[in-house]
């Protein structure tokens, strides 16, 4: 049987094929992960920092971090709808039409964080009671709170110039830029949470100083960098405004589903946050620490992610349809074994780990089986993730979106609130209703990768070669 652009996986002589991807998935993704490390290795630091204040501060710091996840899920939207045009265009070499993209991408992202750094400045204590009902621990977050909304500008605009330079393989720069923020952060916090050399001693809302400070650093040295690449995408700003009706139509069309993905998912990791938030304070406090230690599990997954998004979408927007189907279906393959690979390896160092962020007895137990409940569910968890993501590289952006949101507002959010509100549930028990729909959603996510179906391109060569590709797919 004839092949359109490559072969199935699994047969003989893909071999080639297969040192090609996994080449590929080392270049894009190594340096994303080891920028996800420095990341998380920064939220690490502040929270060990803020250990040393008591569990009270952990738990203060952790729940701020949720209003960061809610704003994270907020512009990520945008950001992965931007990733779709960023890296077909690329593929297509659509110079233009990636400058258009970013534009529309970064005026998006800039007007989420202006609501949340204004929420977070000017109305923390609103914030706060939505998330618990301590008030200790709300007493404690809101210095902290005020200080930290400077930061999301700063966050977001790094975080759109990053997806940009991901997206059209220049990896390295994001890196050497979250270098330079991790040592800002580092510094500082060590500075001003304990008041070292003279520097005053403000506890918290020294973290939150660092936090910023940090952010601002990241921001300029994007730029450094960029302004020794003539050709940077990031400084043709008169490009990125030139949009007409047509382009804006098609944009939002295949971006509007993955931001409602992206803001629904945090809408119900808001509300489970609400849930977990009335539980004890060590179960509060063991959750803080819970997403920290996870993080560490993102860094391999983040990176596999990007290089999915970009190595993907760069094929479909090429038209090569056959390519780009071979290698999503390996991602979906890679990434959950990636990820438990990780976890085992990080288990034998998890005790010792829980005993730097200064928890009580009672909240190391929770986060100790946290962990191990999460060994199960997170490789679930990593295969949908990394299939809804594979979808919005190849420009479909409805199917994944409907089946994760309806699982969570269908079977998660219910079950969560039934077992903490109502039955009472211990929390153990509640924690691990919070990952209940990943295990439905994961045989419908299969079915429709294997269908192809997913595979909706944005650029004139990617269409005109889809219904060859299809008809392929069809006879095998």
């Amino acid at each position: 049987m004839r092949q359109i652009n490559g072969s199935f996986p699994g047969r003989r002589g893909d071999s080639l094929n297969r040192r090609d991807f996994y080449t590929s998935v080392i270049a894009i993704g190594l340096p994303v992960a080891v920028q996800n490390l420095l990341t998380t290795s920064a939220g690490m630091v502040d929270t060990i920092m803020i250990g040393t204040l008591g569990e009270q501060s952990v738990a203060a710091a952790g729940i701020c971090v949720q209003f960061s996840m809610l704003l994270f899920a907020a512009w990520f939207g945008f950001c992965n709808g931007g990733t779709i045009f960023f890296a077909q265009y690329w593929g297509a070499g659509d110079e233009k039409g990636i400058c258009r993209a970013y534009g529309i991408t970064f005026s998006c992202m800039m007007a989420v964080a202006l609501v949340f750094s204004g929420f977070a400045i000017f109305a923390p204590e609103f914030v706060l009671a939505i998330y618990t009902d301590k008030e200790a621990i709300r007493a404690a977050a809101v210095p902290y709170l005020r200080i930290v909304g400077w930061s999301f500008p700063l966050q977001i605009w790094a975080a759109a110039i990053s997806s940009l330079l991901r997206s059209i393989e220049k990896v390295k720069i994001p890196l050497f830029a979250s270098i330079a923020s991790l040592v800002t952060n580092f510094i500082l916090n060590w500075l001003l949470i304990f008041g070292h050399f003279g520097f005053p001693k403000m506890g918290m809302a020294g973290a939150a100083v660092g936090t910023v400070c940090a952010g601002a650093v990241n921001v300029l040295v994007l730029y450094m960098f960029c302004f020794r690449d003539k050709h940077s995408f990031v400084l043709r700003i008169r490009d990125h405004f030139r949009w007409n009706r047509a382009f804006v139509r098609e944009y939002f069309s295949r971006s509007f589903f993955v931001v409602c993905n992206e803001a629904l998912y945090g809408t119900g990791q808001f509300i489970i946050n609400i849930i977990i938030g009335r539980q004890s304070e060590a179960g509060i406090a063991a959750m803080a620490v819970f997403r920290v230690l996870e993080g560490l599990l993102f860094v391999f997954f983040g990176g596999l992610a990007n290089a999915s998004a970009v190595m993907v979408g760069k094929k479909i927007g090429a038209g090569r349809h056959r390519e780009g189907y071979d290698e999503g279906r390996r991602f979906t393959l890679l990434c959950p074994a990636v990820t438990l690979v990780i976890w085992l390896l990080l288990l034998p160092f998890t005790k010792p780990l829980l005993g730097l962020f200064g928890l009580g007895s009672q909240a190391l137990h929770y986060a100790f089986f946290m962990i191990l409940i999460y060994t199960v569910t997170g490789n679930v968890r990593s295969r949908n993730y990394i299939t809804n993501n594979i979808f919005r590289a190849g420009g479909e952006s409805i199917f994944g979106t409907a089946v994760e949101i309806s699982g969570l507002f269908l079977l998660s959010i219910p079950l969560t609130a039934l077992a903490g509100f109502i039955l009472r549930w211990p929390f153990l028990a509640v924690f691990s209703l919070t990952y209940f729909d990943e295990f439905i959603r994961i045989g419908i996510l299969h079915w429709y990768m294997k269908s192809g179906r997913w595979i909706k391109p944005v650029t004139p060569e990617g269409i005109r070669r889809l219904p060859a590709f299809r008809a392929e797919l069809e006879k095998h």
